[in-house]
């Protein structure tokens, strides 16, 4: 208990970083793997090879190695003076965003053919079809897939404390080397890691109810 008395600070500070992280690195991964999700069913053979390489890239690497190469790699090749967190979202939301891809591409499928002949039919582009037809409709079936995705999320944050950001995991490490019971520290970064995974999981549970998926 003294472990989480004494940093009372420290681990409001760990546990707001791993929130913004989270939060920061959803979003974008959101944005992300919906444009690539376009790709892939997109009508223009190039667009769609990207995505699927996109795809097999992202998912395929291991999140570890993902996280060396943005702190040894791109800072070297693309952007210099790039900041901890930075490289950590980075990171986290190219990895998380083929994940996203493909439980938007799977929506995607769920809509029926004859939606988009209907929209083309009356004028409208490969884009407009997607955004005002097939998306709000896929909606429905990606919600509680994307519960799972961004929980994972939460998860995969802790690999950035090992990378000098602050958040959860790096509260703990500090603690540790300063000699606090591993068990005690475990307990509380665990029950902090709980309340963000429940906030969204409830989140998302309450957008289902608004958008009427089947149960």
């Amino acid at each position: 208990m003294n472990v989480l008395l004494d940093h009372l600070a420290d681990f409001r500070e760990g546990f707001v970083g791993t929130v913004l992280l989270t939060l920061a690195s959803g979003l974008l991964a959101m944005v992300l793997g919906v444009i690539i999700a376009g790709f892939r069913v997109s009508p223009v053979p190039p667009l769609r090879m990207f995505g699927t390489a996109w795809v097999t890239l992202f998912r395929n690497t291991p999140l570890t190695l993902l996280f060396l190469v943005a702190w040894f790699v791109v800072p070297v090749v693309f952007a210099p003076g790039l900041s901890p967190w930075m490289k950590a979202l980075l990171a986290l939301s190219f990895y998380t965003s083929a994940f996203v891809c493909e439980a938007v591409r799977s929506g995607i499928n769920t809509v029926p053919m004859g939606q988009a002949e209907a929209a083309r039919s009356l004028g409208m582009t490969f884009v407009q079809t997607l955004r005002l037809i097939v998306l709000p409709q896929a909606t429905r079936t990606v919600v509680a897939p994307l519960s799972s995705i961004f929980i994972a999320l939460t998860k995969n944050s802790a690999i950035a404390g090992a990378f000098s950001v602050t958040e959860l995991f790096g509260w703990q490490k500090t603690m540790s080397d300063q000699g606090y019971a591993i068990a005690w520290i475990f307990l509380w970064v665990a029950l902090g890691y709980l309340v963000i995974t429940f906030s969204i999981s409830g989140l998302f549970r309450l957008l289902e109810r608004r958008l009427g998926v089947a149960r």
